[in-house]
Order: C-alpha cells, then structure tokens, then sequence
C-alpha cells in the first residue's frame, strides 16, 4: 500500500480510494498542473501475471485512445520504481450498481443513463474499439448526472492485428481451460461472446440492453446458478416480459 506523500512521476499521493480485483485506487493530486486525480496500482502478483498485466495496458492504451465526455480520461500509463500505475479523471459520484440497488432510479434517470452509455459506446465503435464487459460495475454517474463508462480492461481493438494472442484468448478456451473464468462478465455477455465466437460493436449493443432491462426491473435478464446455465440461458431463452 502506498502512503500519503508519495510521489511517482507528476502524481502525489493524498488517501486511498478503494480497491478492486487488480489493484488499489488512490486520491492524487497532478503536481504540475494541480488537480485531483484517481491513480491506480497494478498489484505486484498481478504484475507479475502477462495476461493480466496485458489487460492492465491494454485498458491504458484502448481508454487514453478515446476523448469523449461519457468516457473515463486517462492522463497517463506509466512505471516508476516498480510499480505500474494509471492516471485518471478523478469521477465523483457513484456506480450503476450503487443506484440500482438503491431504488433510486426513475424512468428519466434509466433513458438518460442509457443515452449517455450509448453515445459513449457509439464513440468507441467509431475509434474501432469494443469494450466487450459493459456492466453495471463499469458504468459511473456523477454528482451531475453525467455518465463515464470506466474499464477498458477487456476491450479489443476491431482492426489492430497487434494484440497479443494472451490479451485476445477467447471465452470457449477459456472455459475449458479455466472453468469459471472468461472474458468479460457471463449474465452480460452476448451470444457470440459467451460461444468465445468473434465479436463487434454489437456485443456491446447487446450488453447494454442488458444493463437497461436490469435497471428497469431490477433483475438480470439471463439467470443460473452456474455459469453453464447461464450461458445457456443467454443462448436459449427469451427473458421475462417487463409487463409481468
């Protein structure tokens, strides 16, 4: 963990944010042109894994590709005394999952959510990129109502044929090879992308009516208690009527 005062490259530690599955996010501040900022730390053993550390860069590479106000900013992508680290906007405010189990959610807020993630969407499509775990998780509104889309970690690059094959191993190896592991989030998956098939923007379109059914109901479209129900459920079923 890093303490206060901390400085790599322009950035000085203030606090801890929080921290997630691949690394803690502190409050910084950009010494030279004195703002605030969420700075992320890639967790040594996560470091030390190349398909995660791959992610890990490919999120920098695919997020600081984009200039889209219903986008995460990233400031920086960088690696100072052992540590690699990924500076970003500082976003306050609170997560879709936050706001949808809080009940707090009426039928402007859903459409205007909705929107914003689309147009988000429409500006990565445009730039070649698929996001490919659109989620509740990822998405973020703040104080102002205004949506960024974070996470990045997954994204695939439609045209570049420089991706690396551990960045780029699709959902059907993985989950012969690593039951319970894929690429992206499973109830959120399209069809093609829960079969490890090729995907495009379309994945994404997919994924976000599914964030939109669940904010309206509350309730995942494609439910089970395995991830091989799941799947199942995505491939087979049609969900629930909202008119039920």
């Amino acid at each position: 963990m890093l303490n206060a005062g901390q400085q790599f490259s322009n950035y000085k530690i203030r606090s801890v944010i929080g921290a997630g599955g691949m690394g803690e996010v502190y409050l910084a501040e950009d010494t030279r042109l004195h703002r605030k900022v969420a700075f992320k730390v890639l967790y040594e053993n996560i470091a030390a894994d190349k398909e995660r550390l791959q992610r890990f860069k490919q999120e920098a590479r695919a997020a600081s590709s984009l200039n889209h106000p219903n986008i995460l900013t990233v400031y920086e992508f960088g690696f100072e005394r052992g540590i690699h680290f990924l500076a970003t906007e500082l976003i306050e405010g609170v997560t879709l999952r936050e706001a949808i189990k809080g009940g707090e959610l009426s039928t402007t807020d859903i459409l205007n959510i909705a929107e914003q993630t689309a147009f988000a969407l429409s500006a990565a499509h445009a730039a070649g990129i698929v996001h490919r775990d659109l989620k509740p998780e990822n998405i973020m509104i703040r104080r102002d109502r205004v949506v960024k889309v974070l996470d990045f970690g997954l994204a695939k690059l439609i045209e570049n044929k420089e991706i690396t094959p551990d960045a780029e191993t699709d959902a059907g190896s993985l989950l012969k090879t690593n039951p319970g592991v894929v690429m992206g989030t499973v109830p959120y998956m399209s069809p093609e992308q829960a079969t490890g098939k090729g995907v495009d923007a379309r994945t994404d379109v997919w994924s976000l009516g599914v964030v939109l059914y669940e904010m309206v109901s509350g309730k995942l479209p494609f439910a089970g208690d395995t991830i091989y129900e799941v799947i199942v459920s995505i491939l087979k079923s049609e969900p629930p009527l909202l008119s039920h």
